[in-house]
């Protein structure tokens, strides 16, 4: 039993504890969202390399959860891109695999923080004057990318210092808890209880690493609270997938299905053979100092995560086969519209969100384009074979348009460069400038069945008229969609010269127009089709001029450029 007076000590320590895993979670984000930004494009070219190639996919999930410091954040990201349907189960997997060893980089950093000792106050001194001094956007990130190893540093140091973990009244209450809870399976509980609390595999396995090294977990008890650990990690995945789709879920209960296995799998292991697997890792790394007992621990994590990986990526498929045995697809579920490359969860890692947000406005224009095609080819032949079609696309088209606003907006809420801030800005008007191009085409589609009801069609040196303007439109479309889908301004003058052309015809057309209308050559019942035609075709110009100069200039204004 504790007296008074050591019952405010313990009251005084634990805070000293909560402060430190609050200091070190806080650096671990300051350090994910520093190394994101400066990741951006090489994160760009990792999932540019999603294939169905299993062990490049394990390469991909660890080498993203290096650079992000967080398996769950690659999981749900997973998640985002398997519920976009731009991922597969297949690719998906190994790719969650990959994440569980890239995390174990966590625990070596903090069981070598020793070599490391009072780098925290550089860091952080430093980080404070490129951030107080410099604004420049590459310098911040890097004053974040200090800050963030500081503080993980400094909540390393509390949680070891005489106040917490290196208390001697806070030994003995560990010591005395440990000792009770001295079984496999209620250490294996302790862990992920722990981990799904604190949404953190790699905090916890911080704590457990800096316990051993203070003296206060044994080796033993150690190894399987780390196990117990890479179960609660799944926990964030499997929020994340709720209200997702079917493969979303697999995703996460394959995620799932992969630690307990595993865990499985090393707890038999460790139960059965505790003291030799105990005695190698004193072997590998002897002697009692801080660093060594917590290197032992580091160890195994990785030797268990590499290992599983290793043990279950031939069953890949065969973990899918049962994930959708499980999880049936819903009918409901396939009648749903939704965005083809783009979910709300891969917000938590917006420069993978702002590849697929470039890829489902690609998408979006090819839409708009075929439209655009069909509706003109219906007012030149007064055919209404495509009017499904049509009708179909212009409902993605406006489904797109508006959820991918609302999802831009959320996306600008996150932590993202000045640069994708710029383009963003630029995605706003070009998701508008293809809602209108939409909007023409199905005006250029009703207009082609009024003229058909009403019997009316166009003379022939009208007709040649209006064909030559689509096929204006038509050129333009193709330089104005290669412009914005390689961001290639070396086009932009070419696209600029087709809409002075456009306009140019515009005005020539109407005047010839009319000139027939005073010689009584054409109908003044076919005029508003004509006139209707010629100026929907010069704004439909003028939106993919703003589409394509949206790579150069956020507005994507013309203006300036002519």
């Amino acid at each position: 039993m504790f007296t008074p007076d050591e019952i405010m000590q313990l009251i005084q320590s634990m805070i000293w504890l909560l402060a430190g895993v609050g200091i070190f979670i806080v650096g671990m984000n300051f350090l994910s969202e520093a190394l994101e930004k400066s990741a951006g494009s090489g994160m760009k070219n990792l999932l540019g390399r999603i294939c169905g190639n299993r062990i490049s996919g394990v390469g991909i999930g660890a080498a993203v959860t290096a650079i992000i410091q967080s398996s769950s954040a690659t999981s749900v990201m997973v998640i985002g891109l398997v519920n976009a349907g731009v991922m597969t189960l297949m690719q998906a997997v190994p790719i969650i695999m990959g994440a569980n060893i890239g995390t174990t980089i966590t625990g070596v950093l903090v069981a070598l923080k020793n070599d490391f000792f009072n780098m925290a106050m550089y860091f952080l001194a430093f980080a404070g004057v490129m951030m107080g001094f410099v604004k420049k956007e590459k310098v911040q990130i890097a004053g974040s990318l200090c800050s963030g190893l500081g503080l993980i540093f400094v909540g390393l140091n509390i949680m070891s210092s005489p106040e917490a973990f290196g208390s001697a009244l806070v030994k003995e209450l560990f010591t005395g808890i440990f000792g009770v809870i001295n079984f496999p399976l209620l250490l294996i509980v302790v862990g992920a209880i722990f981990t799904a609390l604190i949404q953190s595999s790699s905090a916890a396995t911080g704590v457990v690493i800096t316990m051993v090294g203070t003296g206060i977990l044994e080796l033993n008890m150690a190894l399987f609270i780390v196990l117990g650990a890479n179960i609660g990690t799944c926990v964030t995945a499997l929020l994340a997938s709720v209200g997702g789709t079917p493969n979303a879920k697999r995703v996460a209960l394959i995620h799932f299905t992969f630690n307990v296995i595993g865990t499985a799998v090393f707890t038999a292991i460790i139960w059965a053979l505790k003291d030799p697997v105990v005695t190698l890792l004193t072997n590998l790394f002897p002697g009692e100092d801080a660093m060594s007992l917590q290197m032992r621990v580091s160890a195994f994590h990785v030797v268990f995560n590499v290992t599983t990986t290793v043990l279950l990526l031939p069953f890949v498929r065969q973990m899918v086969q049962l994930a959708e045995k499980l999880i049936r697809d819903k009918e409901e579920m396939q009648k749903v519209r939704h965005l083809r490359y783009v979910d709300d969860h891969l917000l938590a890692m917006p420069a993978v969100a702002m590849v697929q947000t470039k890829q489902e406005i690609d998408y979006m224009l090819s839409v708009a384009e075929e439209n655009i095609r069909l509706s003109l080819n219906a007012l030149c032949t007064g055919s209404d074979k495509d009017e499904e079609i049509i009708n179909e696309n212009e409902d993605i088209i406006d489904f797109t348009n508006s959820a991918m606003t609302s999802f831009l907006i959320k996306l600008s809420a996150t932590q993202i460069s000045e640069s994708d801030e710029a383009t963003i800005g630029a995605y706003f008007h070009v998701l508008n400038d293809l809602e209108r191009i939409g909007d023409h085409a199905l005006n250029f589609y009703e207009l082609s069945q009024e003229m058909k009801k009403k019997d009316l069609s166009y003379s022939e040196i009208a007709q040649e008229e209006i064909t030559a303007m689509c096929e204006k439109i038509r050129r333009m479309f193709a330089v104005a969609k290669a412009a914005f889908e390689n961001l290639d301004q070396s086009l932009l003058p070419e696209l600029t010269a087709f809409e002075e052309q456009v306009d140019d015809m515009k005005e020539q057309l109407t005047n010839n127009h009319y000139a027939r209308l005073s010689s009584s050559c054409c109908s003044v019942t076919h005029s508003p089709y004509y006139t209707s035609t010629v100026m929907g075709l010069e704004r439909v110009a003028d939106h993919l001029v703003n589409v394509g100069y949206s790579i150069k200039n956020p507005t994507g204004s013309q203006k300036e450029h002519k």
